[in-house]
């Protein structure tokens, strides 16, 4: 098959996808080594930028660890860790705040704008966009998300904008607290009444063996991924992820999707053919 024949074989796969997703809302978890290298960040943003361009109203959430790391080092600051999580004490959450809201977060409205869109960045501070609770006395500044302001956002793509937002939360007290981005993005997916909520990884999704990159499993049902959490077949990296995952498909999310976000076009060959390229999960 020719190259002109394979494009033609791929936009005629993409086309009855193109007309169903039209109109509705994608929440997209930006994270992992498409994050870290930026060749893979213009390729991700350039994927996004065309589901926005083809009518699918696009959200791009973040965290960002290893930024995270890179100012805690320059300023002399120990990482602190806790049953694999991030202690968040009052120094290290102005640094947290500092390289998401700051320095990541407004890397990647610039990509989008470079590449011809139009972004908006936010924190969840912003207009109370996320509001979370600490999850306990020894992790400090770490929350979980328990409400979102879903108007911010639906406002913002229905103007055309892509909201570009970190995963920095408001307390009671307007304090800010250090949340996991997979859990702000499903908490957003919810809110918003997203069709798809896309988690982009370091794996090529799911994996049936941990230790096996190539066991993908292509389709896994909510049933199935609580009994990988309880089971402790999902390692310690995957298990927000389905939480997540988890979460917005009990709150409405049509389908959420694991993919390789260091596979090119990765995004575009899940949503817009047949065979997808990660694991689709759904509620059945």
């Amino acid at each position: 098959m020719s190259e002109a024949q394979n494009h033609a074989e791929v936009l005629n796969q993409a086309l009855p996808y193109i007309q169903e997703f039209r109109g509705q809302t994608f929440v997209v978890k930006y994270g992992g080594s498409a994050m870290r290298d930026h060749r893979l960040m213009e390729g991700v943003i350039r994927n996004v930028l065309l589901l926005h361009l083809v009518g699918i109203r696009s959200i791009l959430v973040h965290g960002g660890g290893p930024e995270i790391d890179t100012w805690l080092q320059k300023l002399g600051i120990k990482k602190k860790t806790l049953h694999g999580l991030r202690v968040t004490d009052e120094e290290t959450m102005d640094v947290v705040e500092m390289a998401l809201a700051g320095r990541a977060n407004k890397a990647l409205v610039a990509e989008v704008q470079k590449a011809g869109g139009q972004a908006i960045g936010l924190s969840g501070r912003d207009a109370d966009l996320l509001e979370a609770e600490a999850v306990s006395v020894e992790l400090g500044r770490v929350g979980n998300v328990t409400k979102v302001n879903a108007n911010v956002l639906t406002v913002a793509t229905a103007a055309g904008f892509i909201p570009v937002v970190c995963s920095v939360a408001t307390d009671a007290d307007k304090r800010p607290l250090n949340v996991n981005a997979d859990s702000a993005a499903a908490a957003i997916a919810a809110a918003v009444g997203a069709s798809k909520l896309i988690l982009l990884t370091d794996t090529n999704g799911v994996l049936e063996d941990k230790d096996n990159p190539d066991s993908t499993i292509s389709n896994l049902s909510a049933v199935e991924a609580r009994e990988m959490l309880v089971s402790g077949k999902a390692d310690r990296g995957m298990i927000p992820k389905l939480e997540g995952a988890l979460h917005a498909l009990d709150q409405g999310v049509g389908s959420v999707h694991l993919i390789n976000g260091g596979l090119p076009n990765s995004l575009l060959i899940e949503v817009f053919t047949h065979a997808g390229v990660g694991t689709m999960m759904t509620k059945a």
